[in-house]
């Protein structure tokens, strides 16, 4: 076996993959960006290299870099992670070619299956049934509509290289190919180092299932069922499940033998992903195939007991799969939750900073499912412009569908992070949300259940019991703490209030101490909260209502709290019978106008500023394009009218909600 291998990548996979090599006794060498000197990976690791500055073209994509620091460090073999090099059939021959072993499957594969185009070639070539589309490059911008006029709209423009979300756009009109087509280029360039676009056919409401093919040096390929990965926000996997709720075990099986088959043709030898694009009928066509490992590998684990990424060292030192496919069953139900970066309630734009806190769900058996969180970050560390904006990869297992959501949806309530915004709230809803628990899923799911943006979601009449009692029980806190300092002043200590939710007015008598009575004077019923787990400037209150538990996250607010219980956030007022009369009498708080700015969504870089002061503009032109974590947004104008300023310029940094372009 290697005696030391090195990583060529960054965040939770160099971190997955030192564990895996640490189980094996295997020495590990990481190298890192500027950006990334203080990471976890690089702490774990037993030897580091430096390969230059942040943004992954000059350091992660830069092969020269990698073969040099496998040489200074002697490292016998680089695992390649997935993105950056992971899919470079070039950089494979070339490790070939200094003695280095990729571990990840040999030259020819990726060069026959990893590159977008090719692959489309081959498979038709071998008979698979292939979406629709101009299987071949695109000079330009003229040539792209063109194409994408004979396909017919809406087709998806997409990067030969490409992967992760990144180099992906669907244009509906010519103007979306005119405009679309430069920014995938720039995309596909900046994150892979190749800019090359082909043009498909997009297919509406479908769902994308995967199936998980291994291979080794012997000719030997089995599969691993499927991933379900339909819940997607901009082409980027959000969540994803195995298996997947669509198939059945004949369809199952049907498209992992085209796997396996697609798999052998072309001699693969290590980890990798045939991907589909299914009907709601369980038809199903080749999309492409992914020559590496997965992001979302980790519920495929879960299901088959399999360490994935000690399967592809093994493929690579030459050793025989040790299994056949008679051998291999489904246990069980998994899911993932991308943690992102990012806000939900501005259209999941990024969210870039420092993570001033970090609290993930505790790992392992909570009884009823178990949890698993991958992740390269740790409390303090900052989430850069220059990459992903991924935080973790949370992930539970049940042994059924239902058993998995629902410990899902308890471990994002258990997930607490401060400091920039993420998209737990978002998550938890999809937990909780019919259409996902039945499993009815697309593509589209997102804009469907979603269509006015994310905003949270109203409280259910469990959650207003829960905002409720936690309100109740944090105010009765805080006064005896005051009567304990100041009691001779306070009077007799108060034990009914009014708690305002809203619009919702509850009268409550609050009892009790380390078991909390909140009687619902009203309703004529009693809330009892239990195993409390709280104390005032703690953010996260731990409890359970009635004998379930819950978590809530908490902050003291005027007159009351900030609470939020999954999706659902609420200002929790705790009041006076007194205030309470004079609250529902206040004028309500007018939104500033900013009708005639155009304010930045996300911290990040003016690659273009596309309009003059005094120009005249009409409503959906383009105004300026920011890039941030290796994705391009075109602003565009939200009226008409004639611009008055221009804040910013090409190359300049933005931060969130900064001014760009005033209108007169």
């Amino acid at each position: 076996m290697f005696s030391k291998i090195l990583i060529a990548n960054r965040g939770e996979i160099a971190v997955r993959v030192i564990k895996t090599c640490r189980r094996l006794g295997i020495k590990t060498v990481v190298v890192y960006s500027d950006a990334d000197a203080g990471s976890l990976a690089v702490e774990m690791a037993d030897e580091t290299v430096h390969i230059g500055p942040s943004p992954a073209a000059q350091s992660y994509l830069v092969a020269d870099k990698i073969i040099a620091a496998c040489k200074q460090t002697g490292a016998e073999a680089v695992h390649p992670g997935f993105g950056f090099l992971s899919e470079n059939a070039g950089f494979a021959q070339r490790c070939a070619d200094e003695g280095i072993v990729f571990i990840g499957p040999n030259p020819g594969a990726i060069q026959a299956m990893g590159d977008k185009i090719e692959s489309k070639k081959f498979a038709q070539a071998a008979g698979v049934s292939c979406v629709p589309g101009h299987i071949g490059e695109i000079a330009d911008t003229a040539e792209a509509v063109k194409i994408a006029e004979q396909i017919g709209y809406p087709v998806m423009i997409k990067a030969s290289a490409g992967g992760g979300g990144k180099g992906i756009r669907v244009a509906w009109s010519r103007q979306d190919v005119e405009e679309g087509f430069p920014a995938v280029r720039a995309e596909a360039k900046a994150s892979f180092g190749d800019d090359r676009i082909f043009i498909e056919k997009f297919i509406e409401s479908p769902r994308h299932i995967e199936i998980q093919v291994l291979g080794d040096k012997h000719g030997n390929v089995v599969h691993l069922f499927e991933r379900e990965c339909s819940i997607q926000r901009r082409n980027q996997k959000v969540i994803e499940e195995a298996p997947s709720p669509l198939l059945d075990e004949a369809t199952r099986a049907a498209m992992g033998a085209q796997a396996v088959a697609l798999a052998k043709a072309v001699n693969y030898d290590s980890a990798g992903t045939v991907e589909f694009v299914a009907g709601q009928d369980k038809s199903f066509f080749f999309l492409e195939m992914n020559t590496r490992l997965q992001v979302e590998h980790p519920v495929t684990e879960l299901i088959t007991g399999l360490d994935l990424v000690e399967q592809m060292i093994r493929s690579a030192w030459g050793e025989k799969l040790a299994f056949e496919q008679k051998d291999l069953k489904i246990n069980g139900w998994a899911i993932e939750s991308r943690i992102y970066a990012e806000d939900p309630y501005r259209k999941f734009l990024p969210s870039i900073g420092r993570l001033v806190r970090y609290d993930p769900p505790k790992e392992g058996d909570h009884g009823a499912y178990t949890v698993r969180n991958d992740a390269g970050v740790r409390e303090g560390d900052e989430i850069s412009m220059y990459y992903d904006p991924m935080i973790s990869k949370l992930c539970s297992w049940a042994p059924t569908r239902l058993a998995a959501i629902d410990g899902m949806g308890r471990a994002l309530e258990d997930f607490h992070i401060e400091g920039l915004g993420q998209n737990i709230p978002f998550l938890a809803a999809v937990m909780d949300e019919e259409r996902f628990r039945s499993g009815k899923l697309a593509t589209s799911y997102i804009k469907d259940q979603f269509p006015d943006g994310f905003q949270g979601t109203e409280p259910t009449p469990a959650q207003l019991d829960i905002l409720t009692a936690v309100g109740a029980a944090m105010q009765g806190v805080y006064v005896a703490r005051a009567r304990s300092l100041e009691s001779e002043l306070l009077g007799p200590p108060r034990d009914e209030w009014v708690v305002a939710i809203g619009a919702h007015r509850r009268r409550v008598r609050v009892g009790g101490e380390g078991e909390v009575t909140i009687a619902l004077l009203d309703e004529g019923r009693t809330l009892t909260l239990t195993d409390i787990d709280w104390r005032p400037g703690k953010p996260v209150f731990k409890a359970a209502l009635d004998g379930k538990a819950f978590t809530v996250q908490a902050a003291p607010a005027a007159e009351g709290f900030t609470i939020r219980h999954r999706a659902a956030k609420a200002r929790v007022l705790v009041l006076t019978p007194r205030s309470a009369e004079l609250h529902d009498k206040l004028p309500e708080k007018q939104a500033a106008d900013t009708s005639k700015l155009v304010l930045s969504p996300m911290p990040g870089l003016v690659v273009s500023m596309d309009v003059t002061a005094g120009q005249q503009v009409r409503e959906g032109e383009v105004v300026c394009v920011l890039e941030a974590m290796k994705m391009q947004n075109i602003i565009r104008a939200e009226r008409d009218g004639v611009v008055k300023a221009v804040n910013a310029k090409g190359g300049d940094p933005v931060a969130a909600d900064e001014v760009l372009v005033e209108f007169a």
